[in-house]
């Protein structure tokens, strides 16, 4: 989504008011939870909807 909106990852934390590290750790999976105002505000800032950025991985 970052790509598609032409946003460095950087610049969404920046908006997200989160450390581009938090930023990462949500991009790479290694996340426990995420809060639902942040995923709001990350669906809100990139015009998408949960299902665009979530995957569901069986472990």
């Amino acid at each position: 989504m970052l790509a598609k909106r032409k946003m460095q990852s950087k610049e969404l934390a920046e908006k997200l008011d989160i450390t581009p590290a938090n930023l990462s750790i949500l991009k790479t999976g290694k996340a426990k939870g995420i809060r639902f105002d942040t995923l709001e505000a990350i669906c809100k800032i990139l015009q998408c909807e949960p299902g665009d950025i979530l995957e569901y991985v069986e472990k």
